[in-house]
């Protein structure tokens, strides 16, 4: 890895067009829809603007194929694991689960967006073992 290669932001154009989805979806919702509803116009926004994605996708729970673990709420282009959430604030947890899920999918980022916050903030999370 060279000096230079640590200050790439990780695709940055679809990041930026999920993160405007976000921002839309909330000022479509408000502040105070359940999670379930943010995903669904979510999903109906990625649709329309044809982006491909996986939603509630399964994935197994360390190296063995055969333990189901957890859902992802989208990933998104196969690239970016977005987990949608609706909470009065994130947790030290949600990094740690976002964490794992991008262990277990070996994707290189993952956003965390708490469709809550006054001020929309997606975290971005990087996978550091790839």
């Amino acid at each position: 890895m060279h000096a230079n290669d640590t200050n790439k932001i990780i695709y940055p154009e679809l990041s930026y067009i999920v993160t405007g989805l976000c921002f839309e979806v909330q000022k479509d919702l408000g502040r105070f829809s359940r999670e379930r509803q943010y995903c669904d116009v979510l999903e109906h926004k990625l649709k329309s603007r044809g982006i491909s994605y996986e939603r509630e996708k399964i994935i197994t729970a360390g190296d063995d194929e055969e333990i189901k673990g957890n859902r992802v709420d989208f990933i998104i282009d196969g690239k970016i694991l977005l987990e949608a959430k609706s909470l009065p604030y994130t947790t030290k947890q949600d990094y740690f689960q976002a964490q794992r899920y991008l262990k277990a999918t070996n994707l290189k980022l993952a956003m965390i967006v708490n469709f809550r916050s006054k001020y929309l903030k997606p975290k971005r999370i990087v996978n550091n073992l790839i």
